[in-house]
């Protein structure tokens, strides 16, 4: 692959609160003995075209955590990133903290331990060509809007056409000066993004959609740590 100063902002900040206090945090919790932080680490490690990795931490007591997992040889390649109070923060500070001549940055949330290699290559690779890439699955399930968020009881339900619907996942990748401006906008603005392809989309940043057809779950509430550990272990 062409040269570039390729980054990848792994989060690790996120408060867990959906555990409903299951585990102390998701994301230093074994999965077959490793922790769920871990198997991320070694994905992006390993993949050649990255250059430089930004771990995005919650505070100094998770970052010793996080920290004395990872031997020396690894260690060399990290940048240590405090988080802020929401995502959206916790990736400014990233973005700001990896180096400013980055050509492209992959953003991903820790608690997807199951992205490999191929589809850090495979992001790297589209968005050299379109910009920005994401990884993505068709919803499958029938999805309903309704009219408010608390309108449950004899309310409207509008039907949403199924095959325009996907469930975003991470990575996403971006240029790095594109994110980065756009994260910016959404702070300037006082916007609320969930993602970072909305971050991209208040700037009229396109992205490609790259469909994944293995299983890369979001570790949210405990039945999620079994889900995970099963699919671990058929590998």
């Amino acid at each position: 692959m062409p040269a570039g100063i390729n980054c990848a902002l792994l989060l690790a900040a996120g408060s867990g609160a959906r555990m409903q206090g299951s585990v102390a945090d998701k994301i230093l919790t074994p999965i077959h003995g490793i922790p769920v932080f871990m198997y991320s680490l070694r994905a992006f490690v390993a993949c050649e075209s990255i250059t430089h990795i930004g771990i995005v931490y919650r505070d100094a007591a998770q970052q010793a955590q996080l920290a004395a997992l990872v031997d020396d040889d690894i260690a060399t390649k990290l940048i240590w990133i405090e988080g802020g109070a929401e995502r959206q923060d916790s990736v400014l500070n990233g973005l700001q903290s990896l180096p400013a001549d980055a050509s492209h940055t992959l953003i991903h949330d820790c608690a997807r331990p199951l992205i490999t290699i191929a589809h850090l290559e495979r992001l790297i690779e589209t968005t050299r060509k379109d910009s920005a890439a994401c990884l993505a699955h068709p919803v499958t399930d029938t999805i309903k809007r309704i009219p408010a968020a608390d309108a449950l009881e004899r309310t409207t339900l509008e039907d949403l056409q199924r095959n325009l619907l996907w469930a975003m996942e991470t990575p996403q990748a971006f240029r790095h000066a594109d994110i980065l401006k756009a994260y910016l906008h959404v702070k300037a603005e006082g916007l609320h993004v969930t993602d970072d392809c909305a971050a991209a989309a208040s700037i009229d940043i396109k992205a490609t959609l790259i469909h994944n057809q293995s299983p890369n779950p979001k570790i949210t509430t405990a039945s999620d740590l079994d889900y995970v550990e099963w699919l671990i272990g058929k590998e």
